[in-house]
C-alpha cells in the first residue's frame, strides 16, 4: 500500500522535524488516522522526496524525513495548458486530471463565450482554490514538482504567457487537416489552447492563430471543453512525452 504523500512549502532535511500545517494535520490525524511513528512521504515541491515518518501530539503533527529520494516523475514534454474558464465543478475536474496527465503549467483565459466571467478579487480565491486541488493531486499522483497555475484578465495575455517560454501553441479542431502527430515533432515545449463550452469565437481563433497557434486534429467529433483538454493532453503525451 502507497505511504501517504503529504506537501511542505519548507526546506527539508534529514531529521530535520517539519511542522505540518493545521488543514494537513488534521487529515492525517483525523480522516487519515495515522497514528505516533506512521511511516509517510513528504515532499517540497522542488524536486525529490524523502521518506520518513509522523510525531504527532494532539491534533498537531510534524514529518521527520529520513532518507532523500531524488525521483522525478515529471514529463520529458512540458505542456501548458490554456484553458477558458468554465464552471467551477468542470474546470476542478480539468485542474485536477490535467496534473495526474503531467501537465506542467496552467493559464485560465476569459473568453467570448465563457459562462464564468469573474473579476479580479473572484479570480483571486477562485485561483486559490484551484492551487489547493493541484497540490492534492500531487499528492495523490506522486509528482515531486507543482504545476504553477495563473489567471490572466485576456485571451490575448494567457496566450502570449504560455508562449514566452518559446513553446509552440496548438489548437484542437476537429475540421483541421494537421494530425497531432506532425505538430508535436521536434519539440519539448507545447501550449495547449482549449476553448469553453460554446467554443472559442472566429476572431480568438483568429487572434491565436496570428500569435503562432496551429490548429490539429485529434479525431472526428467535436469534444465538450471538459474533455478536449484531457483527451488532448493524454495523446500529446503518448505521441511525445512520457507515455510513448
Amino acid at each position: 500500500m502507497p505511504l501517504a504523500r503529504f506537501y511542505i512549502d519548507a526546506d527539508l532535511a534529514p531529521e530535520q522535524e517539519t511542522p505540518l500545517s493545521p488543514e494537513v494535520a488534521h487529515h492525517a490525524v483525523r480522516v487519515l488516522r495515522l497514528r505516533e511513528g506512521a511511516a509517510i512521504t513528504v515532499f517540497n515541491g522542488r524536486g525529490g522526496e524523502f521518506s520518513g515518518h509522523l510525531r504527532i501530539e494532539g491534533a498537531r503533527a510534524w514529518a521527520i524525513p529520513e532518507h532523500f529520494d531524488p525521483i522525478e516523475r515529471e514529463s520529458p514534454l512540458a505542456v501548458t495548458l490554456v484553458q477558458a474558464w468554465v464552471a467551477t465543478d468542470k474546470l476542478e475536474w480539468i485542474v485536477e486530471k490535467a496534473v495526474e496527465l503531467g501537465v506542467a503549467a496552467l493559464v485560465l483565459v476569459p473568453t467570448v463565450r465563457s459562462v464564468v466571467q469573474l473579476d479580479e478579487p473572484r479570480r483571486s480565491r477562485r485561483l486559490w482554490r484551484l492551487q489547493e486541488i493541484i497540490v492534492a493531486a500531487c499528492c495523490q499522483c506522486g509528482r515531486n514538482r507543482i504545476p504553477g497555475i495563473r489567471a490572466v484578465a485576456s485571451l490575448q495575455q494567457g496566450l502570449e504567457l504560455a508562449l514566452a517560454d518559446g513553446s509552440r501553441g496548438v489548437l484542437l479542431d476537429p475540421h483541421s487537416d494537421e494530425p497531432a502527430a506532425n505538430a508535436l515533432a521536434s519539440v519539448d515545449r507545447l501550449a495547449l489552447l482549449v476553448g469553453p463550452e460554446g467554443g472559442l469565437d472566429e476572431r480568438e481563433r483568429m487572434l491565436a492563430a496570428n500569435l503562432g497557434f496551429r490548429p490539429i486534429r485529434l479525431g472526428p467529433r467535436i469534444l465538450r471543453t471538459e474533455t478536449a483538454g484531457l483527451a488532448g493532453l493524454a495523446a500529446i503525451q503518448v505521441l511525445a512525452g512520457d507515455l510513448r
